[in-house]
């Protein structure tokens, strides 16, 4: 998870949420009232060829379920590459030194989320939209 500004276009690591033994809302929701997003952006997993990977609808369902809980919109985000080139800052933090201890895939998460939200910053037109309200009709 990361957190970002509109206004500063600045985004920041947060969490990582393990969901192998299902998604923590209890987690969520502390994030979520501590930072009050306006809205989410939520990665949507896609092969290199833009194909739907086998989590791309686990994705949208999730954001689906962002949206009606929080009752906020969500942006999905082609997440396509985010993982390597979080992977790559990582590996260059820690070749400069400003990252001591070895990478996890937590730490690639975190990053990939911030990296998401940088894009979402950058083309907010290229992310499909989830709307609130669409979820409760």
């Amino acid at each position: 998870m990361a957190s970002g500004d509109t206004l500063t276009r600045t985004a920041r690591a947060l969490a990582t949420l393990d969901q192998a033994a299902g998604i923590s809302w209890e987690m969520i929701d502390a994030l979520v009232h501590e930072f009050q997003p306006a809205l989410f952006v939520v990665g949507l997993p896609r092969n290199m060829d833009g194909t739907p990977t086998a989590l791309f609808g686990a994705s949208r369902a999730f954001g689906a379920e962002l949206a009606a809980r929080y009752r906020r919109n969500v942006a999905l985000v082609d997440e396509r590459l985010s993982s390597r080139e979080a992977e790559a800052l990582l590996r260059a933090a820690r070749s400069t030194g400003l990252k001591r201890r070895r990478i996890t895939h937590g730490d690639i998460d975190r990053i990939a989320a911030r990296i998401l939200l940088e894009r979402w910053f950058e083309n907010p037109d290229a992310a499909e939209s989830l709307q609130e309200s669409a979820t409760h009709a």
